[in-house]
Formats: structure tokens, C-alpha cells, sequence
């Protein structure tokens, strides 16, 4: 019996399920959809062009074997890119949109007689893209002190793009702290909400290379009459137009374009506008009119956050001991939290081994160069009675005596500020007192050191005694 295009991709997903995780499976297999084959040429069809730039980088190996062992050596796996518009009455097939060959770009003035510096040769499209990644959204991008105000703009944009003060928006901050999830999710948003608004994604690096492309094929006007269409633009590494000054001629003419038609502008960058060297004064002015919002380095609670959001994502629990090491060690990167977890699970399968706090300091040295030593509570009390040379099993007693109570807020409050235990654990170290007895003692010291030198001298003293005496061990 010859075997049908469904039938030979059902035939194929049996394979490639016993050989991928559950949930990658159903990320990007699940949602595909077979369309027709031709001789020994499977046509599937995809979401996006970001889903197929990760199937050729992640998974192409497989499906090559997987399509192989189905049609044989002569077979072939052809793409086609599913992009459905407001309005659309392209003829429907189970839900799914088919045989539509000519590229459209969305509020083109004539798409027909632009170029589209986004198409892949070889591959069929329906139209262009915005590249968004579909799985970088404000749900999960998690707030924290440390992107809060670029959070909060992107918000503000994504329902007003174009309307509000911050045009552009330009997101900075160091490597993996979720400069481009914002963007996405900000595009995202906006097509969630606005049916008929364009937007568009694209890396720097991207964004040059078809500029020198437009110029050899002496297509440049085509180029920015394409640009100039898009309703919300995301530059991502806007600084590698550093040193280009023909591209930033061409990209200083769309900005100005699209700036003054209303259209949204987001950059991202590792440094502020005032920073980047090499780029001309007039586009640095115009990076400056709007905001600069920068993302810090997350905090241990919003790493912890951010740490436990993805491991639910990813359908995984750990024991609090361990998300709270690895949290603790990996202080700068989102990305390399992503990796510790990602590293863990892998040599949890791989050697059939729980996942404890053994294996987690074993991972973790693979992504910090020294391994924080942790600040005990105990160690803390210790240092601390020494100093006021108090007995320290009384900083867990009741005893009110002057000495003791001040070492004892004291303690309580080095023991806040230099370790990741709550405040409940604390208090329970201390003699069994409640978490409000620590919220009391912590802002007892900190008013103390605002009105006293000398204390505040003190703490300042004990502190890095503490954190020396920690090295030396």
C-alpha cells in the first residue's frame, strides 16, 4: 500500500517521540503539520520562520534519518512557512492554511514590486515574518528590582506602540539578562492585541548583512521602502553598527522614517547610548530621545523567581536546597541558569542518579570558577558574641541585657543581609522567634547605623571580618 504525506509523517513522529524529551516533542513537533508529498519529497508546514531555523539547527539530523528510513535515500524534507493575516480568506485545510505561493508583506504599499530581504532561497513562503520567537512573553519574563522600568516600558509600549514617550526604547544592559525575551515579548504583545499592526524583529548582524546584499544588487530603495512598512521595529545588538557607516547612514534614514510616522522603535544593546563608540553623533541623539532602560544583575530572590518559573515550565522539581545553591552561586547570568538546570537534569538521566545537593555542586563548577563557601547563620552568631564578648548560646535565650541585645539584632541582621535563609528560619535559629522579631531587629540596626557612626562603623567591621574569615577557611 503506498502510504500517504499524513501517513508518512505520522510514521516519522512515532520515531522521533522515542528519541526527544516530552516536552521538546511537543514544542516543536506537535505543532507541525504535514502537506503534501511529491516522488520522495515530504512537504511539512511550520508555524514560523523561527521554528524552522530551529528544527535545521537542533533537529535536522534527525529528521533526515527519520524521513530516510520512510521514502528512502532519495528523500527530501521541503518546508513551508504558515503566517495567517487579519482578514485572511486563503482556503483552509483542518484549520490549516495551504497552496498560497506569492510572498505579502502586511500594510505593504505594493508588495509585489519589493524585495523582501527576508527570504530564505529554496524555501516557500506564504509572506514575511515578523521573527518573533512565540515563547518570549511577559508571562514569563519575570519582574525584579532589576528590570522593573524596562519591564514596565515595554508594557506601556506594547499597548500604545508608537503613542508613548518612550520612542525609542533602548534596553541595555550585560550578557543573558533578558534583553531580547523583552523585545520579543514586547512584539508579542503588541500582535496580541493589535490585529493589524506589522511587527518586526531582527538582528544587528542580520540587518547589516542585507544592507550590503540591497547594495550589490543595487536594490538600496527597496530596501527601505520594505523597513519603512513595519509598524513596531526591534533592532537586537543595535552597538554592531559600530564602525559601519554606510549602514548607519541607512538605518539613520529608516529611523527618521519611522520615527515620524508614529512607528515603534526597540533597541537592544550591552551598553547606554552615551557609551557606544564609533557611531555617528545624529544617531546617538536620536537613541537618546526617548528611554534607556537598563537591566541590572537580578537579585537572589528574583533569581530564585526566575529559577523555579523555568523549572515549572520544564515540568521539574528540585529540592529547595538545591535551586537555593544554585541561585546562590550563579549570581550574574540568566542563561547560565538556564545551562546549570538544563546540566543537571541531563546527569540526572544520564548516570540514573537523584538530583541532591552532591550533584548540584558537581554541575555547578562548570559555570562559576569558585564556588561561593555559604555563610552559615551559626558561623555569624559566633564571629558576632566574640566581638561583644557575649556567651553565644544567650543571643538565642531571653535575657534583655544591653550587651546581648544589641548583638543579638545585630546577628539577626548580618544574617538577613549575608545569607539566603527567611526570615522564619532565622528567627527559628534564634530561640524560636517569629519572622516579625527579625523584620524588627533588621530596621533597628539600619536606623541605628543612619544616627551612629561609630555602629555603623561596627557593622561595617563585622561584615567583612566575616566575609574574610569566610576565604580563609
Amino acid at each position: 500500500m503506498v502510504k500517504d504525506y499524513v501517513q508518512v509523517w505520522d510514521s516519522c513522529l512515532q520515531t522521533i517521540q522515542q528519541n526527544v524529551p516530552a516536552h521538546s516533542y511537543k514544542t516543536w513537533f506537535e505543532p507541525i503539520r504535514p502537506v503534501a508529498l511529491r516522488d520522495h519529497s515530504l512537504t511539512i508546514q511550520v508555524p514560523n520562520k523561527f521554528f524552522y531555523e530551529w528544527l535545521e539547527e537542533h533537529y535536522v539530523d534527525m529528521l533526515k534519518m527519520t524521513i530516510r528510513r520512510e521514502l528512502g535515500d532519495k528523500a527530501r524534507l521541503e518546508y513551508q512557512i504558515l503566517v495567517q493575516t487579519p482578514n485572511d480568506t486563503t482556503p483552509k485545510q483542518n484549520g490549516v492554511k495551504i497552496n498560497s505561493e506569492k510572498g505579502y508583506v502586511p500594510g505593504s504599499i505594493n508588495a509585489d514590486s519589493i524585495k523582501n530581504p527576508f527570504i530564505i532561497p529554496g524555501i516557500r513562503k506564504l509572506k514575511i515574518e515578523s521573527n518573533l520567537n512565540p515563547y518570549y512573553t511577559f508571562p514569563h519574563y519575570i519582574e525584579g528590582d532589576c528590570n522593573k522600568l524596562a519591564r514596565n516600558a515595554g508594557l506601556a509600549i506594547s499597548k500604545k506602540p508608537g503613542g508613548t514617550a518612550f520612542n525609542p526604547l533602548v534596553i541595555f544592559g550585560d550578557v543573558g539578562l533578558g534583553k531580547t525575551h523583552l523585545a520579543h515579548a514586547i512584539g508579542n504583545k503588541v500582535l496580541e492585541l493589535y490585529n493589524d499592526k506589522t511587527v518586526l524583529y531582527v538582528s544587528c548582524d542580520k540587518f547589516g548583512n542585507q544592507i550590503i546584499q540591497s547594495i550589490k544588487n543595487n536594490a538600496v530603495n527597496d530596501f527601505i521602502n520594505f523597513y519603512q512598512q513595519v509598524d513596531v521595529l526591534i533592532v537586537d545588538d543595535i552597538q554592531f553598527l559600530e564602525n559601519k557607516p554606510k549602514t548607519q547612514e541607512i538605518f539613520f534614514n529608516i529611523f527618521n522614517q519611522l520615527h515620524q510616522s508614529g512607528r515603534q522603535i526597540i533597541l537592544t544593546s550591552d551598553r547606554p547610548p552615551k557609551d557606544m563608540s564609533g557611531i555617528e553623533a545624529r544617531l546617538i541623539s536620536r537613541f537618546k530621545w526617548g528611554l534607556s532602560a537598563d537591566l541590572q544583575a537580578p537579585s537572589f530572590e528574583t533569581r530564585m523567581a526566575i529559577f523555579e518559573h523555568k523549572m515549572g515550565q520544564e515540568g521539574v522539581e528540585l529540592p529547595r536546597d538545591v535551586t537555593e545553591f544554585i541561585c546562590f552561586n550563579i549570581k550574574n547570568n540568566i542563561r547560565e541558569l538556564e545551562g546549570a538546570m538544563v546540566s543537571l537534569m541531563a546527569q540526572s538521566s544520564l548516570n540514573e542518579r537523584e538530583i541532591d545537593l552532591d550533584l548540584a555542586k558537581a554541575v555547578i563548577k562548570s559555570f562559576v570558577k569558585q564556588i561561593n563557601k555559604e555563610i552559615t547563620i551559626e558561623f555569624i552568631q559566633e564571629l558576632v558574641a566574640n566581638h561583644f564578648d557575649v556567651d553565644v548560646d544567650r543571643l538565642a535565650g531571653k535575657t534583655r541585657k544591653r550587651q546581648v541585645v544589641i548583638a543579638r539584632q545585630l546577628s539577626m541582621y548580618l544574617a538577613k543581609k549575608l545569607t539566603n535563609k527567611s526570615l522564619k528560619s532565622i528567627g527559628e535559629i534564634f530561640g524560636g522567634r517569629d519572622h516579625s522579631t527579625v523584620i524588627y531587629s533588621c530596621r533597628t540596626v539600619q536606623d541605628l547605623m543612619e544616627t551612629d557612626a561609630l555602629y555603623k562603623d561596627t557593622v561595617a567591621e563585622l561584615e567583612k571580618k566575616i566575609k574574610m574569615s569566610l576565604n580563609e577557611k
